[in-house]
């Protein structure tokens, strides 16, 4: 059974509201064994499309995941990806920015990770850290040391308003110089993420996930749906669209974005090189001194 998860795309530059999203929807799966065995013939789908990929050698495919804490974005990295070739891949978690990073434009790390022609970029977690939390904390600003921001007043809505416009200037900047894009936001209910830490806290091999600042930052749920619909509302684009992925359960988010992901490199129309008559003449010169051998 397969659906069609182009229903989780954010429209263009248009106010999304999360509540009309539905966190637990599993559409015409009744259950997870359609799921993974859709999921796992698009593995093999992608398989192939990555090698066209990595052969054509003219664009390259980032991937951007976004969500709150517990919502599965590592698991759906791992077994979502898990047929492709890893030399022809690369995955960045962006974390607390380094004293150099903090040196240059909140944009530059992000730049210098991006994949290479031929290849795949996960980033897991992204520029978009800086419109999230940021703006639920905006005393981390501070550390930027902006010319223009010196206390947390100064972080307006003119200034969160430019930071959109940039995100989307340099995303339309990938895209032209021939990287496609796309981005997911695992979209997880307050309720199941209280489950998952709580699942967490009660198997020991799965403490060490945990960390006291989850249960910190969990109370600024509100805040951080807000951002998130803000966001997406303001940088989801033809060129860098946005799919909101229901989370709550792992089994529907990794085969949608397994999906979407198949689905994108396929109308990418992915050429295999075409070598010349010269070069053909070659091949079957050398083919016939190795069958001579």
């Amino acid at each position: 059974m397969s659906m069609n998860f182009q229903k989780f795309k954010a429209p263009p530059q248009t106010s999304v509201s999360l509540k009309k999203y539905d966190p637990a929807f599993i559409g015409a799966f009744k259950d997870s064994k359609a799921a993974k065995k859709q999921l796992k013939k698009d593995i093999q789908l992608m398989s192939g499309l990555q090698y066209r990929l990595y052969a054509e050698n003219r664009r390259a495919l980032l991937l951007i995941f976004q969500a709150m804490d517990a919502a599965g974005k590592d698991g759906a990295i791992k077994h979502v990806l898990s047929g492709i070739n890893p030399q022809g891949c690369d995955v960045h978690s962006f974390k607390h920015p380094s004293s150099e990073e903090l040196d240059h434009s909140y944009l530059w790390r992000h730049y210098t990770k991006l994949p290479e022609r031929g290849r795949i970029g996960i980033f897991n977690r992204s520029h978009y850290e800086n419109v999230l939390i940021t703006k639920v904390h905006p005393e981390y600003l501070l550390a930027e040391n902006l010319p223009d921001i010196h206390s947390v007043e100064d972080a307006n809505t003119d200034f969160w308003e430019t930071r959109y416009r940039q995100i989307n200037n340099f995303e339309r900047t990938v895209s032209e110089n021939g990287t496609v894009i796309l981005k997911f936001f695992l979209h997880l209910s307050k309720d199941e993420q209280k489950r998952r830490f709580l699942s967490r806290i009660k198997t020991p091999d799965k403490n060490w996930k945990f960390s006291a600042a989850d249960i910190e930052e969990r109370a600024f749920w509100e805040d951080y749906q807000n951002a998130y619909e803000t966001a997406i509302s303001r940088t989801s684009t033809d060129y860098a669209p946005w799919y909101i992925i229901p989370a709550n359960h792992k089994w529907f988010s990794r085969v949608a974005i397994g999906n979407i992901i198949v689905e994108t490199l396929k109308d990418m129309d992915i050429q295999m090189p075409v070598i010349s008559e010269e070069e053909k003449a070659l091949l079957k010169k050398a083919k016939g001194k190795l069958e001579k051998e």
